[in-house]
């Protein structure tokens, strides 16, 4: 509930309850905060929020014995017979950031995407080709380019999102 006059609505909606899955987290600004509270714990010297590189604002960048990471998050929502699919709708937005960091990766920076799987029960997450072949492609690039893949599982509550596994796709 919020105290805010200016907003429209009292409430936000966070997660849903989806039919033989549970609960879904729907907050589009949990997976960037669950991860850096998770990037917290991997060890980094430095972590940089909203990093601004080449022509985007990457998620994160991190600096660990003067090796510099980048890496962008993105909320996956979308299940269909028990795997996860991003996007849910075509995000260009999402193209030129796995663009550039198959670029950085080229110019010696090492970089990554993390798949916030927003729902218990789901273990990877693929291209959504159907919706966004762009987004595909894009992938498909930048994991040839060396761009790593996570798929950060997490345990879902009504009110709650914490990341409780990690694997690389």
């Amino acid at each position: 509930m919020s105290d805010n006059p200016a907003r429209k609505t009292k409430y936000d909606l966070v997660a849903v309850r989806k039919e033989g899955l549970g609960w879904v987290n729907i907050d589009s600004q949990a997976p960037n905060k669950v991860v850096k509270e998770w990037l917290e714990t991997q060890g980094f010297d430095v972590i940089h929020p909203e990093f601004s590189y080449g022509k985007s604002r990457i998620d994160f960048a991190m600096e660990k014995a003067g090796q510099l990471y980048l890496l962008e998050v993105k909320g996956c929502t979308l299940e269909v017979n028990g795997i996860g699919y991003f996007p849910d709708a075509p995000t260009e937005r999402g193209v030129k950031h796995l663009q550039e960091l198959t670029q950085a990766q080229q110019a010696g920076v090492r970089c990554g995407v993390a798949f916030v799987i927003q729902m218990e029960g789901i273990t990877e997450v693929r291209p959504n080709v159907d919706t966004h072949p762009a987004f595909g492609e894009a992938l498909a690039q930048a994991k040839a380019a060396g761009v790593k893949v996570f798929f950060l599982l997490c345990r879902v509550g009504r009110d709650s999102l914490d990341i409780v596994d990690q694997r690389e796709g």
